[in-house]
């Protein structure tokens, strides 16, 4: 049987989806992990033909894990709403520039509240033309806010009843992980199982330090970074909650119920050990970034713990 090699790039995984249909044996590999000569200037697509034959030979390539159907279509959704607060976001900030730039302040405790909206519907200008501005940039901020709730109510219902609605329920039960944030989780990672334990899956994610040690000289440095930006964040932003004191809320109780004793008891002792991990980190002096992504890390490690313990329904 022929075996085939593919780059990771932006046509998806259609190809690769075709020579398995037609019984081909192929890998698709991440262009980062691929082994290059250093000082190697010369490039043409015959040139790399022949060099990745040569890998592949050798069993230098790594193969990357290709999502199913189903999985990638569940991640195209959260990726697009990820994408739609990211235009939120910026239409926000546009907003806010464009009355700050004319001396409009906002004087309440929050942004975006009810009493802001109508304070926003009160601003005045002396020209006809900035008010119109201010109502596009007011319908911008609608708009977009109306897609990402719309994206959101599809979310729910996509992973009702999916094969992988038992895995986000249980991972729901942790503190800071709700509903859309564990679809990120499940639809990026895809099966929890594939790692074999759980700093595989910090490697990952590029939540570990990087190093460059030589000899008896060590020498670390910031996360790697590696791996899948989506979940990192997502789990970076769920790890700033545990600063708080650890407790079981209405709410957290609530969705904890709906899962196993022992993922509860993983969930609660999760709780625990960050909340207090949190307060040490931040009463000697590390920065909140820092606490955060280190928490992140940890919590990662309960992610993988409960992944474990929870399997997808077959389809």
């Amino acid at each position: 049987m022929d075996k085939f090699s593919k780059y990771v790039g932006p046509d998806g995984y259609v190809l690769y989806r075709q020579l398995r249909d037609l019984k081909q044996d192929c890998q698709v590999v991440a262009p980062s992990l691929i082994p290059r000569k250093p000082g190697e200037r010369v490039k043409s697509d015959r040139r790399d033909s022949l060099s990745l034959a040569r890998l592949h030979r050798a069993g230098e390539l790594t193969a990357v894990w290709v999502p199913g159907e189903a999985q990638e279509a569940l991640r195209d959704l959260t990726r697009a709403r990820e994408d739609m607060k990211h235009l939120q976001r910026q239409a926000k900030q546009r907003l806010l520039s464009f009355l700050s730039r004319h001396g409009h302040r906002y004087s309440g405790k929050s942004r975006w509240t009810q009493a802001h909206w109508r304070w926003l519907e009160g601003v005045k200008f002396a020209y006809p033309v900035q008010q119109i501005v201010l109502q596009e940039y007011i319908d911008t901020v609608r708009a977009c806010s109306q897609r990402v709730a719309s994206l959101e109510q599809e979310i729910e219902r996509a992973v009702q009843g999916c094969p992988v609605w038992p895995v986000i329920e249980a991972l729901m039960a942790l503190r800071g992980i709700s509903l859309i944030a564990a679809v990120t989780v499940v639809a990026e990672l895809g099966d929890l199982q594939r790692f074999t334990d759980a700093p595989q899956l910090m490697a990952y994610l590029g939540l570990v330090p990087s190093e460059h040690s030589s000899g008896k000289r060590e020498r670390r440095s910031g996360i790697t970074k590696a791996g899948n930006s989506h979940v990192r964040r997502v789990l970076i932003e769920a790890a700033w909650i545990y600063r708080h004191p650890a407790r079981k809320t209405a709410t957290l109780q609530r969705r904890a119920e709906r899962t196993t004793a022992q993922i509860q008891e993983i969930a609660w002792s999760a709780q625990k050990r960050l909340c207090q991990r949190f307060r040490h980190l931040t009463m000697h002096g590390k920065l909140s970034v820092q606490v955060c992504t280190a928490i992140a890390r940890e919590l990662t490690g309960f992610i993988w713990a409960i992944g474990q313990q929870v399997e997808a329904r077959p389809h």
